[in-house]
């Protein structure tokens, strides 16, 4: 998978539109220890995005049930040109994220196409508590490079697509069945779209990427 998460050549792009820059960096760590997941391990993420079109997102990580244990929800929604990468960490006892873009807001209309043309993945691993889904619908063209290793200790899932319809994206992890749900993910992303997104979790975890 292309390690390079920054724009590439032919991205539709006018740099005459970025009036606004959202810069996000926390990090939160528990003062007292939590007890140890089970299965989970720990989750790891790192994304890209690059939207022309509209935009409806969301992303929740927490490190316990309740009110307990840290907690973060972050969203993007409405229209406009979007280039913003994400990274987050996630374990037990302490949690990172950041979130560095460029938003701008212009009209957006979805055009009426007759495409019927559709693309869909979902991919599950019952023994660490992870599912990802992906699909596409109104295709005009579509470039995908999906790659999923999956174990026993661990699952890695990276997406890279670009195209132009309809994506939609989600994702969950968690500590076993009945556990806690570490990480929640669903995006849909309409217009034309360069998505790059990894996700790891599990007791083995390493994802080669800044």
């Amino acid at each position: 998978m292309d390690q390079n998460m920054g724009f590439e050549k032919g991205f539709i792009m006018k740099a005459r539109v970025l009036l606004s820059l959202a810069v996000l960096s926390l990090i939160v760590s528990s003062p007292t220890g939590l007890g140890a997941w089970s299965l989970a391990g720990n989750v790891t993420e790192h994304s890209y995005l690059h939207l022309s079109g509209y935009i409806d997102e969301m992303k929740i990580y927490q490190t316990d049930k309740g009110f307990t244990g840290q907690k973060l929800v972050v969203g993007t929604r409405g229209s406009g040109v979007v280039d913003k990468r994400q990274t987050a960490y996630v374990d037990e006892s302490e949690m990172y994220f950041n979130e560095w873009g460029f938003f701008k807001y212009q009209p957006y209309q979805s055009e009426a196409t007759e495409s019927d043309l559709r693309n869909a993945l979902c991919a599950k691993n019952y023994r660490i508590g992870t599912v990802i889904s992906e699909s596409y619908t109104g295709i005009e063209y579509l470039i995908k490079d999906t790659t999923i290793f999956q174990n026993d200790n661990v699952s890695v899932y990276q997406v890279a697509s670009h195209g132009r319809g309809t994506a939609r994206l989600g994702a969950l992890v968690k500590d076993d069945y009945d556990g806690v749900t570490v990480m929640s993910y669903g995006g849909t992303y309409i217009g034309d779209f360069n998505i790059r997104q990894e996700i790891g979790s599990g007791s083995q975890l390493y994802l080669p990427c800044p």
